[in-house]
């Protein structure tokens, strides 16, 4: 278990904060991750790797000459958001483009994504470099659908090698992109990792058993077997992936047997007795292969085996020099530059000058209320929340959310003393929650959020029908950002019946607080429903089978949240509207 820590939700920043201490030589903080402690002293493109916590080397371990100029981190198996993508990047250009790099997980496409879209906007050259190396998680069919595991490591090798070599944006996406294209994985879990704080592991397995084709965010493996001796361990990894050969693969692969966080190397060595010869044997020469913990899940016990197949373009940069607080090959040459700048905080921003009347001020009091009472309910639930998503996810989301809500609350709070009305107190609650959650779970309600506060505007309270179309301006945000559908297991299952009841209900003259309550009761039976669906969308897709029987917790959630908010929400416009029917 994950032992030392102070509190549980700061476990993530305070380990940031000591790991930059450490290397102030090599790395410098920056709000958001961390970048290169000296900007280049030519424009060179900034290769950003990114991700949740928990994962060390990975990601701010690889920032270094000959690998990433910047890290975007996120809490505990959870994207960053996308503001903290933003301000990385920032800190770290140079002047020839940056390209983001991380793990193919539905929050970090969507942050980065966002992120993107922004510093496109200023004038930014910017890509982003998606790793799809899990061969466990969809089957080459669907190869796009896969996530990014400890095929990271090469992929983003690659592309810090090629950039530190002065290639151009589109030639180091290119090269980053046909390593990903070029590299196999897979993993096998013995036990489960622990978040700080925590009682018990994300799952477990039973005695002599282990977990094949696990993801690097505590998620179980696809099946469960017996744990064979190192032997056959060795021959079922090493099949698997020489099954998957890309079909113009030569004879020369880059291997990287890794610990997931509490399997020792001696080990992993053990394992590699086997793994090497076996490689050999099917006429491949292995160049320089490491073994060792190179991107793991905080103190899981278990290993994963990576294959990139090499050729002429690959194998220098593979070689190349390099020099990270976590990884040294070879001489890297540190040239000399510039201290790199902190980049913008929040805390730099000047205050806003809201203007809203009298009416949309008391509205946006009683949207606080809402937001403090969701506050109490996600705190009493996040335990709860944390094991229905460990089932087929990562286990996060109950922490994400009480992230979300503390940020959005205390955002929320600020506002409304500065005098801001009804939509900038949600939309700046919003703003908050994206940020401080990261995840898909932030960014979609971070996005509803704000939506909702741009539809209710700052100028009355709302009427009863302005009230439910601002309902459908969250659903419909939430629903354009992820794509998701009726049927595919996600909050969106909750949130339509929600708005679509309340909006109906409405319509027909029913009163807001009883409409209200009544769609929340719908969004309730909803979301208990959704335990006999598969999931369609996100980390728990791979383990559909495994969800059967438990509701979706994003759904669930959402049904708790609308529940509380109603009372808070609906009370002014009652009252207005039992005063014109009077």
């Amino acid at each position: 278990m994950t032992k030392i820590f102070n509190d549980p939700s700061e476990f993530a920043e305070e380990a940031l904060a000591g790991f930059c201490d450490v290397h102030a030589d090599l790395v410098r903080q920056v709000p958001g991750g961390a970048v290169r402690r000296l900007r280049p002293p030519r424009p060179k493109v900034a290769v950003l790797a990114g991700g949740g916590s928990g994962h060390y080397p990975a990601f701010a371990g690889l920032i270094g000459a000959g690998f990433a100029d910047g890290a975007v981190v996120g809490n505990i198996f959870t994207s960053p958001s996308a503001q903290q993508a933003y301000m990385v990047a920032k800190a770290a250009e140079s002047g020839a483009g940056v390209v983001f790099t991380y793990g193919n997980y539905a929050g970090d496409v969507m942050n980065f994504g966002m992120a993107s879209e922004r510093l496109a906007a200023e004038g930014i050259a910017v890509e982003n470099v998606l790793v799809t190396d899990d061969i466990a998680s969809a089957p080459p069919s669907e190869s796009a659908k896969r996530r990014g595991i400890a095929g990271d490591f090469t992929v983003f090798k690659a592309m810090g090698a090629a950039a530190e070599a002065g290639a151009d944006l589109a030639e180091v996406v290119r090269l980053g992109r046909k390593a990903n294209d070029r590299t196999r994985t897979i993993g096998s879990a013995f036990s489960g990792c622990t978040f700080p704080g925590a009682e018990s592991p994300l799952f477990s397995l039973p005695d002599g058993q282990m977990g094949l084709g696990l993801g690097i965010h505590g998620e179980p493996g696809l099946f469960d077997t017996a744990l064979p001796p190192a032997k056959e361990l060795g021959r079922e990894l090493v099949a698997r992936l020489l099954a998957e050969t890309p079909p113009d693969a030569g004879e020369r692969i880059a291997v990287i047997l890794n610990g997931l966080g509490s399997t020792k190397h001696e080990e992993l060595f053990v394992l590699w007795g086997t793994v090497a010869p076996l490689l050999r044997a099917a006429g491949y020469s292995l160049v320089m292969p490491e073994v060792g913990e190179l991107v793991t899940s905080l103190d899981m016990a278990g290993v994963s085996l990576t294959v990139t197949w090499l050729d002429e373009e690959l194998e220098p940069l593979w070689l190349a020099p390099a020099e990270t607080p976590a990884y040294r090959r070879g001489n890297a040459v540190r040239e000399a530059g510039t201290v790199a700048a902190g980049g913008a905080s929040d805390d730099d921003v000047a205050s806003a000058a809201f203007v809203a009347t009298d009416a949309s001020r008391q509205y946006a009091a009683a949207g606080f209320a809402a937001l403090e009472a969701t506050q109490s309910v996600l705190h009493d639930a996040e335990e709860r929340l944390g094991r229905m998503d460990a089932i087929a996810g990562d286990g996060d989301h109950g922490r994400g959310m009480v992230r979300g809500i503390d940020a959005a609350a205390a955002a929320a709070s600020a506002a409304l003393a500065q005098g801001a009305g009804a939509g900038d107190v949600l939309a700046a609650a919003g703003d908050a929650w994206a940020d401080k959650a990261g995840g898909t779970s932030g960014v979609l309600w971070g996005a509803g959020l704000r939506a909702l506060g741009e539809s209710l505007g700052n100028s009355s309270t709302p009427e009863p029908a302005q009230l439910a179309a601002a309902v459908r301006a969250f659903a419909d945000r939430i629903v354009q950002l992820g794509k998701a559908e009726t049927g595919d297991k996600t909050m969106v299952d909750a949130l339509l019946p929600f708005a679509s009841s309340f909006a109906g209900l409405v319509a027909e003259g029913v009163e807001p607080g009883r409409a209200w309550e009544d769609a929340a009761r719908d969004a309730t039976a909803a979301a208990e429903a959704t335990a006999g669906l598969l999931p369609l969308k996100g980390r728990a897709r791979p383990l559909a089978e495994k969800s059967l029987g438990t509701p979706d917790p994003g759904a669930t959630s959402l049904a708790m949240i609308f529940t509380v908010m109603g009372p808070h929400l609906t009370a002014a416009v009652s009252s207005e509207s039992v005063g014109a029917r009077q």
